[in-house]
C-alpha cells in the first residue's frame, strides 16, 4: 500500500494531479481545495490512501496525515463513498469537522457536496456516536512548501474537555460545551478560558 508521496506536481486537473516521484508519474485524487494548492513543477508531498478494487487501483491525496485519516473515517457511515467523503473534507476541514461533529451540526454537514438533508442527519448523529479516526502522526507535515499543514483540535481544547470529563461530564456534552464555547473565544484562547465559557454552555 502505499501511505504517502514525495515527488513534484507534474499536472494538476479538475479531479487529480500527477505526481511525479523519481521518474514515475502517479495519478492521485484529491478534493478541489486541495488541488487549487497545488503548483505544477512544485515540490509537493501528499498522504495518501489506497483503495484497491477488483478493477482498478485508486490513490486519494490529501494534505495532511489528519485528512486522509478522516477520508477513510467518514466511509465507514452508510452512504458515505470516497467521492461523498472528498466533499465533506473540501467543505470542512478537520477542526471544523471536529466541531460540527461536537455539535451535531446537521447544517454544516448539508452544506457539503453530495450530502443531502437525510444523509447530513446521519452523519451528525453516527459520528458523534463514534472514536475519531486514529492518525499516523509520525508522519504529520504539509504537503507542499506553500500548503499549511491541517491540524486537528488543538491541546488547549482537547485540555478543556479532559477537565470537564474529570469532573463528571461526559465526553460527548463536553465536547460539545467545549466546541460551542471555542467560538465565542479567540482561536488561540488557552485552556482555562475555553473552560470556564464551557461550563457556562453547560449550565444552560
Amino acid at each position: 500500500m502505499i501511505g504517502s508521496l514525495n515527488g513534484v506536481v507534474a499536472a494538476v486537473g479538475e479531479e487529480t494531479a500527477l505526481i511525479e516521484v523519481n521518474g514515475v508519474g502517479y495519478l492521485v485524487q484529491s478534493g478541489a481545495r486541495m488541488l487549487a494548492r497545488l503548483e505544477k513543477g512544485a515540490a509537493a508531498r501528499l498522504f495518501i490512501e489506497t483503495h484497491v478494487r477488483e478493477d482498478a487501483i485508486r490513490l486519494y491525496g490529501f494534505e495532511s496525515e489528519d485528512e486522509r485519516a478522516w477520508f477513510a473515517h467518514l466511509q465507514t457511515i452508510p452512504g458515505v463513498g470516497a467521492r461523498v467523503a472528498l466533499g465533506i473534507l473540501d467543505a470542512m476541514p478537520p477542526p471544523v469537522l471536529v466541531d460540527a461533529i461536537a455539535l451535531q451540526d446537521k447544517a454544516a454537514f448539508a452544506r457539503a457536496n453530495g450530502v443531502g438533508p437525510k444523509l447530513a442527519a446521519r452523519l451528525a448523529t453516527e459520528l458523534a456516536a463514534k472514536q475519531g479516526p486514529k492518525s499516523l502522526h509520525a508522519f504529520g507535515g504539509p504537503t507542499s512548501t506553500h500548503a499549511p499543514v491541517a491540524a486537528n483540535a488543538n491541546g488547549s481544547r482537547a485540555e478543556a474537555v479532559s477537565a470537564l470529563v474529570n469532573l463528571g461530564i461526559d465526553q460527548s456534552s463536553a465536547a460539545r460545551a467545549v466546541a460551542a464555547a471555542a467560538k465565542q473565544c479567540d482561536a488561540d484562547a488557552p485552556a482555562p478560558e475555553l473552560i470556564r465559557a464551557a461550563l457556562k454552555e453547560v449550565s444552560r
